[in-house]
């Protein structure tokens, strides 16, 4: 079991070195003038072990977020019992911006900030978040289903749930890009991120 936890440690530890490679580069140059050659250099590591992480560019930008690719399902599945699905989102969704996590939008690091700033302006990145928003949604519908099949209702209630929870990840993102403090926006945050799921119920 320890060689497993250094070997799974070591692979996030250059996962993250490769994604700051790259944000730096992507910084400097732009992200269609740095080639995975380039990361790949800059991590001191070799272009096949980026490839072994990440097929593409935009895999290797976006990692943070695909972290976070089934954690609405995650939640759902592992609510107690008795509690609805959609109070088992607002309930981590609200513990998420109380630890400013950077998935809710508040988190003005340097680099999160970044990251932000290049999905919102490279189309291709653009094009990849939104596969992560379906497969996000996707996932919810099946975690909603169980113990059933996935019906065509599971997958409007996962579209309505989703819509919700990336527009308030949206409104906090666009208020820390504009120079906003996440304390300061945090209490904005809770009382849009309450009535929105109050819509859900």
């Amino acid at each position: 079991m320890g060689e497993l936890g250094l070997r799974e440690r070591k692979k996030k530890e250059t996962s993250a070195r490769l994604w700051r490679a790259a944000l730096d580069l992507f910084a400097e140059r732009g992200f269609d003038a740095v080639s995975t050659a380039e990361i790949a250099a800059a991590a001191d590591v070799s272009k096949m072990t980026l490839f072994n992480y990440f097929p593409t560019k935009e895999d290797l930008i976006l990692m943070p977020v695909e972290d976070h690719i089934d954690e609405p399902a995650r939640v759902v599945r592992a609510r107690p019992d008795g509690q609805s699905p959609v109070e088992a989102l607002r309930t981590q969704f609200l513990g998420a911006l109380a630890a400013r996590d950077p998935a809710t939008g508040l988190s003005d690091s340097e680099p999160v900030m970044l990251m932000q700033r290049l999905a919102r302006s490279t189309p291709s990145l653009l094009a990849r978040a939104l596969h992560y928003e379906l497969t996000r949604a996707n996932t919810l519908a099946d975690a909603l289903a169980e113990p059933g099949p996935t019906t065509p209702f599971d997958h409007v209630r996962a579209r309505q749930i989703m819509g919700v929870i990336s527009a308030l990840v949206e409104h906090n993102v666009a208020r820390v890009l504009a120079g906003d403090k996440p304390d300061a926006v945090y209490p904005e945050a809770v009382t849009l991120a309450e009535r929105g799921f109050d819509l859900l119920e």
